[in-house]
């Protein structure tokens, strides 16, 4: 009777494990992460507002906070939690990021034109700086979030397949470097983001498809065109 006890709860034991696994899967991913630094970029990008009211990149200077804010309200609802994952979410917020990531483009590209007409916040090297690098953090930000919810179909997909999709990071191609069930969120790609924009090429990530591959190129080469033009145009000024 004893050993047909202890081979009865053998099973239970059994299935306790892949039980904790099912419940992390469908906890998901933080959400805060990528709102916590959305907000963050929003208080930045007002303050420089308030400093250049009549000045910036973007001329209708209520565009982009609106944006900021509907897409807070959806990274707080969250795409990452798999328990609630609703199928509308996600799309709705990558166009919300793809919207912000045209206006970092349309904001360097008006800085460009700005600095070769000589006008606007170009003719003082302390708001040319500013200006660049609040475009330059928000072009970071906003691709942090374009590969955080592009890569693998998302953080709420990525649960349930733990293999890089669109980025191989270090830890899934040396295993033994991570921790057991190791998967990136979005803080690994917010470094991502910043790598690619001052290296201008892949460093500890590499992409494995070719949406990933060119949207990387696509932030690298914006990022490019901020530091040689931009802010090498303050540094003379400033010399």
């Amino acid at each position: 009777m004893c050993d047909d006890r202890r081979v009865t709860a053998q099973p239970d034991a059994a299935t306790a494990a892949p039980s904790a696994l099912e419940t992390a899967a469908r906890l998901g991913e933080s959400r805060w992460p990528p709102a916590l630094a959305l907000l963050a970029f929003m208080a930045i990008n007002v303050a420089l507002r308030v400093w250049l009211p009549n000045e910036g990149a973007i001329r209708a200077p209520w565009a982009v906070p609106a944006v900021e804010g509907v897409l807070l309200v959806l990274l707080v609802i969250g795409p990452a939690t798999g328990a609630r994952e609703r199928r509308w979410l996600r799309p709705v917020a990558v166009t919300f990021v793809v919207v912000l990531v045209l206006a970092a483009l349309w904001a360097t590209a008006v800085l460009i034109r700005d600095l070769i007409d000589g006008s606007g916040v170009t003719q003082s090297p302390s708001e040319l700086l500013a200006s660049g690098g609040v475009v330059w953090l928000g072009n970071n930000i906003a691709f942090a979030m374009l590969y955080w919810l592009m890569d693998g179909g998302g953080p709420a997909r990525r649960v349930q397949r733990p293999e890089p999709v669109d980025f191989a990071f270090t830890q899934q191609m040396s295993p033994e470097l991570a921790p057991p069930h190791w998967r990136p969120v979005f803080l690994d790609y917010l470094h991502l983001g910043f790598t690619n924009a001052t290296a201008f090429s892949p460093t500890d990530v590499m992409p494995l498809t070719l949406r990933a591959k060119y949207t990387m190129l696509v932030q690298s080469s914006v990022a490019l065109a901020l530091f040689g033009l931009i802010v090498a145009r303050a540094v003379n000024a400033f010399t």
